[in-house]
């Protein structure tokens, strides 16, 4: 471990997914550990920047806005991480442009995965291994590029909604509920529409139902609504914020999501969680941390499954087993 007084500014860099920044939460939680008096900035895309309102411990977001002049904007990025003189950078992501900014940060120390194309310019490279055959959870791979500095045990994620969050959403809390966020950004990891319908449809009416996801996600969740005819059932998509999802989700009798960023932000508050695995495994290393967490997934022996890490906009075969051998009951039950 390195002496304290040596390390006093430091950079973690993720600009991936909302599910890849919420993973790389136990690296930031670790690092606050062993310096607590050191300044911790966090790079990521522009536009997650409100799952770390009010974090207790970061100084400073850096925000990369991907949508135009995006290497215009990298490069401004790199100028202000020189000018940091930062003591150590971190990247958990394993593209090029991410280790571009780590390997000419000016850093005395940078860490990074191997699979970084510039990862042999870093100070230290980590082996990073995913296997259909089951391997780490990712936030334990995340660790052990921190883990000769502080340990790698506790691999749980951490957000931090606040007061504010917690009472713009008390007043759906008056009712026991469940969220459903019946969304994913691949086709092949979104439970089948017609199938939440049949769960909606059968759940006891006296639950009340909350349905969450983004503003582009609205029209799915009115379908999903309508045609369920559940008489407590309100369409929340678009309304709220990263982390007031969160804070709804925390207190839910249960969170009913896919292989996709609900299912992180409900690890991130340790909220009861049930996982909808289509055409990826949980073996990957991405699956929920929550202390009430369930996998459901296909009980047929599809030899197509896994079709890839990250899914595709259809399936492969043309007839999405994987997704349509779930049935309903199994959410049912989880009830």
């Amino acid at each position: 471990m390195q002496p304290q007084h040596e390390t006093k500014r430091i950079l973690v860099i993720q600009t991936a997914s909302i599910g890849d920044v919420i993973l790389i939460t136990p690296v930031l939680e670790k690092l606050h550990q062993a310096y607590p008096e050191s300044r911790i900035d966090l790079l990521i895309r522009a536009g997650f920047e409100g799952l770390f309102d009010q974090h207790p411990f970061l100084n400073t977001l850096l925000l990369w806005d991907k949508k135009e002049k995006k290497y215009q904007k990298l490069f401004h990025l790199l100028r202000i991480i020189r000018r940091t003189r930062y003591d150590l950078v971190v990247t958990a992501q394993r593209f090029a442009s991410s280790g571009f900014l780590t390997a000419f940060s000016g850093a005395k120390t940078t860490v990074g995965f191997h699979k970084n194309p510039f990862s042999i310019f870093f100070s230290k490279s980590i082996r990073h291994n995913i296997s259909k055959e089951g391997s780490k959870h990712e936030t334990e791979r995340n660790l052990e590029l921190v883990g000769w500095i502080t340990g790698k045990e506790d691999p749980r994620p951490r957000l931090y909604p606040s007061s504010v969050n917690f009472a713009r959403t008390s007043l759906y809390k008056t009712h026991k509920y469940i969220c459903i966020a019946p969304a994913s950004l691949w086709f092949t990891k979104q439970y089948p529409e017609e199938q939440w319908i049949e769960f909606l449809s059968k759940t006891d009416s006296d639950i009340y139902v909350y349905l969450l996801g983004s503003a582009s996600d609205k029209s799915l969740c009115e379908h999903i609504m309508q045609q369920s005819n559940h008489p407590n059932t309100l369409n929340l998509a678009g309304t709220l914020s990263l982390l007031d999802s969160a804070a709804l989700m925390q207190d839910a009798m249960m969170n009913f999501v896919n292989d996709s960023a609900p299912m992180h932000l409900c690890s991130a508050v340790n909220a009861r969680i049930t996982v909808m695995y289509c055409s990826t495994v949980p073996e990957f290393g991405f699956g929920p941390l929550s202390e009430d967490s369930v996998v459901v997934q296909s009980k047929e022996k599809l030899d197509c499954r896994p079709c890839g890490l990250h899914g595709y906009n259809a399936c492969p075969e043309k007839h999405f087993r994987c997704a349509k051998s779930i049935p309903a009951s199994e959410l049912l039950d989880r009830l």
